[in-house]
C-alpha cells in the first residue's frame, strides 16, 4: 500500500467512527473550549469542504477528525493524575520544557491545531489592514516580502513542524518550530506570541499536494483569515 492509499484508508476509518468530525459540529461557530482538562476539540467554524480548492475536504476530515482528535485523547491520558491535569493548556505550553514527551507533544498538537483552524476561513485571503498591515510593512518592508520570509520558514523546516508569525518583544517576527512545538513553549528557540501559524506536517497537505510543500504554502494565503489574525495581533499589543 503506498502513502496515498494509506491516507485514504485512514479517511474511510475516520468517516466511519469519527464522531469528533461530524458535519454538524463543523457548522457550529468556533468557541474557546477545551482549554482546561479534560480537553476537547472546539467545533470547526466552517465545513470540511469550505477551504477548497486550497485545502481539500478529505484532508480536512482526516486532519481534524483523526490527527487533532488523537492529540486530544492522548493528552488527556498523559496528564491524568499529574500536576498538568490542573493547568490550563497555555500554562502547560509555558512549562513544556520540563514536561514528559507525551504531554509536550500532544499538548502542543492540541494547542497548535486549535490555533490553526481559527486563522483560516472560506472566501478569505487577500491582505491584512489596519495596525497589522502597518506592522508587517514596518518590519518586513511590504506584504509580499513578509510572505516570502514566512514561506522560507515554512518550506525550510526540515521534516515535520510549523511556521509562525509571532509578536516578539513588541515586534513581528517569523520562524518555525519542529514537531508540535510552538513559540509559547519555554524550550524552543523561537519565542513570542503567535498570531499566524501554518502546519507543514505532511498529513496537512499530502493527499492534494504530495511532496510539493511550496504549492501548499502558496495556496494557504488564499484561506488566511486576516480579521482573526488582526484580532490576535491587537490583543497582544493592547
Amino acid at each position: 500500500m503506498n502513502r496515498t492509499e494509506f491516507l485514504r484508508t485512514l479517511a474511510g476509518t475516520t468517516l466511519a467512527v469519527g464522531a469528533f468530525a461530524s458535519q454538524s459540529s463543523c457548522q457550529s461557530s468556533s468557541k474557546e473550549t477545551g482549554l482546561m482538562a479534560p480537553y476537547s476539540q472546539a467545533p470547526l467554524p466552517y465545513d470540511f469542504a469550505a477551504l477548497e480548492p486550497s485545502i481539500d475536504k478529505e484532508t480536512m476530515e482526516i486532519h481534524y477528525g483523526k490527527h487533532h482528535a488523537t492529540y486530544v485523547s492522548k493528552l488527556n491520558d498523559a496528564i491524568k493524575g499529574t500536576e498538568y491535569e490542573k493547568m490550563s493548556l497555555d500554562d502547560i505550553m509555558k512549562k513544556a520544557g520540563n514536561a514528559p514527551d507525551a504531554v509536550r507533544n500532544n499538548g502542543g498538537g492540541h494547542w497548535n491545531h486549535t490555533f490553526f483552524w481559527e486563522v483560516m476561513g472560506p472566501q478569505k485571503g487577500g491582505t491584512p489592514g489596519g495596525a497589522l498591515a502597518e506592522a508587517i510593512n514596518g518590519q518586513f518592508g511590504s506584504f509580499d516580502q513578509f510572505k516570502e520570509a514566512f514561506g522560507k520558514e515554512a518550506s525550510g523546516r526540515f521534516g515535520s513542524g510549523w511556521a509562525w508569525l509571532v509578536v516578539q518583544n513588541g515586534k513581528l517576527a517569523v520562524g518555525s518550530t519542529p514537531n508540535q512545538d510552538n513559540p509559547l513553549m519555554d524550550a524552543v528557540d523561537l519565542k513570542g506570541t503567535p498570531v499566524l501559524g501554518l502546519d507543514v506536517w505532511e498529513h496537512a497537505y499530502y493527499l492534494k499536494y504530495q511532496n510539493k510543500r511550496p504549492d501548499y504554502i502558496g495556496a494557504f494565503w488564499d484561506v488566511v483569515n486576516w480579521d482573526k489574525v488582526a484580532e490576535k495581533f491587537d490583543k497582544v499589543k493592547s
